[in-house]
C-alpha cells in the first residue's frame, strides 16, 4: 500500500529545481556582504548638493576611521569611527559625498576653537604602486580637496568679519569704515586692503571665501601646499553630523573598469582636531563602472 508522499529518489532529483526556484524569488540567496570598495556609478550629471535625489541610486561604501598618529601632532584619543561614502561621475568630474556622525556644530574659526572638516585624498599619478596613504612620499604625490565647514558658512552668506565671529564684540573704529570712505568705493576697498595684508598678497588662506573646498598638494607629512582651484563642493548640517559633497575633476587614466585608490579624512572641531590630528582612513579600492544609469 502506498503512502501518498514522494520516493526519497524524487525529492532528490526535484531538491536543484526547488533550490534553483527559490534563489529566483530571492528567497534562497545569502545576503549581501559589506562592500569592500568605494564604486563610481556614471550619472548623466555630477550632484552638486548632497541632498540630491540621485545619490538614492548611488551605492555606499562605510570607511573605517583611524587616529592619525604617527606624525606630531598625534590625535591620541578616537573620535570619528566611520564615514559613508558614495561616488558618482558625468565622465569630465567626480563627485564624492561624504556623511558622518558628530554631535556638534563647530563652523566658526576662533581662538581656540576648530571648524569641523574633511577631505578626500587620491594619488596625483594612476599607477599600481600608490603611494604612503599618510599624504604621500616624496616624489609621489597625492592630491587633497579639503571642505572646512567655517568656509562653507562664509560662502553661504556670514560675513567674514570680527563682529560675525564674536557677536558681543565691541569695536571702536576701523579706518577702512571712516565716514568719507563711501562704501564699495575704490577707496573704501583700497584702505581695506592695506588692514588684510595677508589678502592683499594673495595668500589664499586670507579669505574672503567663494568656495568651502581648498585643493592641497602633499608628498609626505608636513609638505602640503596650494595645488589649484579646480575642486568645488557644499556641506550641509544634518541631524546628528555633516553631509559634504566634494567634486573635482575625474583623475587622469581612470576609465571605465579601471582601478584606483582612495582615502578620506575627518576632522571634529569639539575634539581639537586640526592639521594633522584628524581621523583619517588607508586607501580604499576605488573603480569607475561602465555604462550610464
Amino acid at each position: 500500500m502506498r503512502s501518498g508522499r514522494p520516493s526519497t529518489s524524487i525529492v532528490a532529483r526535484m531538491l536543484p529545481v526547488l533550490l534553483a526556484l527559490a534563489a529566483a524569488c530571492g528567497g534562497g540567496g545569502a545576503p549581501a556582504g559589506p562592500a569592500t570598495e568605494v564604486r563610481v556609478v556614471r550619472l548623466g550629471a555630477v550632484p552638486a548638493t548632497p541632498t540630491d535625489a540621485a545619490w538614492a541610486a548611488v551605492p555606499r561604501f562605510e570607511a573605517t576611521l583611524v587616529p592619525q598618529d604617527m606624525v606630531e601632532p598625534r590625535l591620541l584619543e578616537p573620535s570619528t569611527p566611520t564615514v559613508n561614502v558614495q561616488a558618482a561621475t558625468d565622465g569630465a568630474r567626480v563627485a564624492f559625498r561624504l556623511e558622518w556622525v558628530d554631535p556638534t556644530q563647530d563652523d566658526r574659526q576662533m581662538s581656540g576653537r576648530f571648524p569641523d572638516a574633511c577631505a578626500v585624498q587620491l594619488p596625483e599619478r594612476m599607477q599600481p604602486d600608490v603611494p604612503a596613504p599618510q599624504m604621500g612620499e616624496p616624489g609621489r604625490a597625492v592630491e587633497i580637496s579639503f571642505w572646512r565647514a567655517s568656509w562653507q558658512a562664509v560662502v553661504d552668506g556670514r560675513p567674514d568679519t570680527i563682529r560675525a565671529l564674536y557677536p558681543n564684540a565691541a569695536v571702536d573704529h576701523y579706518p577702512f569704515e571712516a565716514a568719507p570712505l563711501a562704501p564699495g568705493s575704490d577707496a573704501q576697498r583700497a584702505m581695506a586692503e592695506r588692514y588684510a595684508p595677508a589678502r592683499a598678497l594673495g595668500n589664499p588662506m586670507a579669505g574672503p571665501r567663494v568656495r568651502p573646498v581648498e585643493d592641497l598638494v602633499a608628498e609626505g607629512p608636513g609638505t602640503l601646499r596650494p595645488g589649484g582651484s579646480s575642486s568645488d563642493g557644499r556641506g550641509e548640517r544634518t541631524t546628528d553630523g555633516w553631509q559634504v559633497v566634494i567634486a573635482r575633476p575625474l583623475p587622469v587614466g581612470l576609465v571605465p573598469g579601471a582601478r584606483t585608490q582612495v582615502a578620506f579624512a575627518v576632522w571634529q572641531g569639539a575634539h581639537a582636531e586640526a592639521g594633522a590630528r584628524k581621523m583619517r582612513s588607508v586607501w580604499v579600492p576605488l573603480v569607475l563602472e561602465g555604462g550610464k544609469r
